[in-house]
């Protein structure tokens, strides 16, 4: 009953929503930028809830990370709700128009996907950030967060509505399911007469648990086992700070190197360089046999360590004979996230770059950049996996919809 209400609720919003204005979105969205400023002691005094939970329950570092908020990140998410509104609306645009032999003209345009569901876990920014980009949209959304953010997913709920009651816009735009059992999750994956479209942002666990349980549509967002495949041609400084930087930046997001391989014919001399760096921030090495011959302080790989999203500072070691070797290593053990190669031969990147079946695929860059605000796209409400419909980040014109627009002057089909 508590589910179906909550539904019902954002259900009969959409449609209000899906008829606003360009302009009623973007100011909604900067007033409620502002207000997530007003309201950043009692969100950072409920974060502080969290925290002390995750700590008291022994909750990971790289998790703690993301579960974190500070002045910065509540900025940021102000920030990002301002790029969203910055741009174009995603709703009404014409994909196509054309007229048939008999006079029909038809025109396919998009709309809102209606109620956007999305289930994710301990990164309370994942609130705002989705309710910016559903809300721009045209759509409701309905979260449901882990229980690890509760009151910090609480009181920026809070803030969203109290910005958009002053807007008199329906604060039925964005539920929270604040229910934090299983079994109300499970619940909410057969919501699909209430709701179009269901994201999950999280670990593989959960991730696996949406995928295999809802019958909602599903837009599936991946964890990342990111490769970086250091060339024998490569600048050896320049790769040092881009795995410095892929790595250790942050080690609890999904856009982070976890894989590292490594050519053969430099594995001795670069790998030592390597860790002279990223010792200095307490990175474990976990290799083959030759990357353990190269490097004393290596530890030995498991197969598992080779498939693994560590979320913390560890990265794994693989060495290859070729360029062709590092791509059927890396398709077999990544994750279709985003992967990478260091090399200033130009025959190798464009192999790699074709050949890497990823939905990013980098050359002598940083994973890091796999993001919403790096590509230009605002705010993501997350990286796509999959192949249908969205890959990589999604921003707003991944979750709109379209229909079929058919005019004519009184044509019966004969």
């Amino acid at each position: 009953m508590y589910l179906d209400e909550l539904c019902s609720k954002a259900k009969n919003a959409k449609y209000g929503l899906g008829a606003l204005s360009e302009d009623a979105k973007n100011q909604a969205l900067e007033t409620i930028a502002n207000a997530l400023l007003e309201d950043e002691a009692s969100i950072l005094e409920a974060n502080e809830k969290d925290l002390a939970n995750g700590v008291a329950a022994g909750m990971h570092q790289g998790l703690l990370d993301r579960l974190k908020l500070d002045h910065g990140r509540i900025e940021g998410m102000a920030e990002g709700i301002r790029q969203v509104a910055a741009l174009p609306d995603p709703v009404g645009k014409i994909l196509d128009t054309f007229t048939r032999p008999n006079g029909l003209k038809l025109t396919k345009i998009t709309v809102p996907m209606g109620v956007i569901g999305i289930i994710y876990e301990s990164r309370p920014n994942v609130t705002a950030d989705a309710f910016a980009l559903c809300f721009k949209a045209g759509s409701a959304v309905i979260l449901k967060g882990g229980k690890d953010a509760i009151n910090s997913n609480m009181a920026i709920v809070a803030s969203i509505k109290r910005g958009l009651s002053l807007c008199k816009i329906t604060e039925d735009a964005i539920s929270l399911i604040e229910k934090t059992d299983r079994e109300t999750t499970t619940e909410f994956m057969k919501k699909k007469e209430y709701v179009d479209l269901l994201i999950p942002r999280g670990g593989a666990g959960l991730i696996k648990a949406v995928v295999e349980n809802s019958t909602i549509p599903v837009i599936e967002t991946g964890t990342g086992n990111c490769h970086i495949f250091v060339d024998e041609s490569a600048d050896f400084d320049e790769a040092i700070e881009i795995i410095f930087n892929a790595k250790t930046q942050r080690i609890g997001v999904c856009n982070a190197c976890e894989s590292l391989v490594i050519h053969e014919n430099i594995v001795k001399d670069f790998l030592p360089k390597l860790y002279e760096k990223l010792s200095t921030k307490n990175v474990e090495i976990r290799g083959d046999k030759a990357s353990c011959e190269a490097l004393s302080e290596a530890k030995e790989a498991t197969e598992e360590d080779f498939y693994k999203e560590y979320l913390d500072y560890i990265l794994s070691v693989k060495t290859v004979a070729s360029c062709e070797e590092a791509i059927a290593f890396i398709n077999e053990h990544n994750t279709g996230h985003s992967d990478a190669i260091l090399s200033k031969n130009e025959e190798n990147i464009r192999k790699f770059l074709a050949g890497v079946d990823s939905a990013c695929v980098y050359a002598n860059a940083s994973t890091r950049f796999t993001d919403g605000f790096e590509f230009g796209f605002g705010a993501e409400i997350g990286i796509s996996t999959q192949k249908l419909h969205a890959r990589g980040p999604m921003g707003l014109e991944q979750i709109v919809s379209y229909k079929y627009q058919i005019e004519g002057n009184g044509q019966v089909r004969p």
